[in-house]
């Protein structure tokens, strides 16, 4: 049939055909809740099938209000070395939700704080973090639409809005130098001396589909930013 590679997608019903596809040759690819994927690549030589994903995507808020508090939590499990951080609301992405959705929810779920998306200030890319995937980390800076907290039992320890000066000032903030550009990267977008990513909904014709390109706009005569 001029096929060169086989994808053979089990659903849970089924899984009793694993043991048989791997005797004949197939390789896991991935699993969800749902189904297994094998595959199977026929001619000699390297397989030129697509891997499975290789990154998790994670996100973080930057909540400041109008009295210069940053929206901070302190989560109920984490490692030693963060005890008594205060630090902002993180989490990962679901599939298929874009990363401005994402923050925004993840800050509602573990405070109860409505926000609206702003920018992507900064993000980091690390390597064999959880199950040996890289990892990708957006951090973003939310404007506070409420201010009530109502935290995530489940999750969150504790939740409060913190001066600003004192975020900065935790030890653990000041002995992370990543941790300490993050801030400092915040500070400058707040005194309008940075510039981050917004959104825009872009058309392509590659693929048809409309997506979200992430870029900064800025003031022809200045530094400072515009729209926000």
């Amino acid at each position: 049939m001029g096929k060169k590679g086989i994808w053979l997608k089990l659903p849970l019903e089924k899984s009793d055909l694993v043991p048989i596809a791997v005797k004949e040759g197939f390789q896991y690819h991935h699993a969800e809740p749902g189904y297994v994927m094998l595959t199977y690549w026929i001619p000699e030589g390297p397989c030129m099938l697509p891997s499975n994903a290789s990154h998790l995507v994670g996100v973080g808020g930057f909540v400041i209000n109008d009295n210069n508090e940053v929206l901070v939590v302190q989560e109920k499990h984490c490692s030693p070395s963060n005890l008594g951080l205060w630090k902002m609301p993180t989490g990962f992405i679901h599939e298929a939700e874009e990363i401005y959705a994402g923050v925004v929810r993840e800050v509602k779920e573990e405070t109860g704080i409505e926000t609206e998306f702003i920018e992507v200030i900064a993000f980091r890319h690390a390597h064999n973090v959880a199950f040996e995937k890289s990892d990708l980390f957006f951090i973003c800076m939310l404007r506070p639409l409420s201010s009530k907290i109502i935290i995530d039992d489940h999750e969150i320890e504790a939740a409060k809005w913190m001066p600003l000066v004192e975020f900065v000032k935790q030890p653990l903030i000041q002995e992370d130098s990543m941790f300490k550009k993050i801030v400092d990267i915040f500070v400058a977008r707040l005194g309008m001396r940075y510039c981050g990513l917004s959104t825009h909904q872009t058309l392509s014709k590659f693929d048809g589909t409309t997506s979200s390109l992430y870029y900064n706009v800025m003031d022809n005569e200045n530094i400072n930013c515009v729209g926000n």
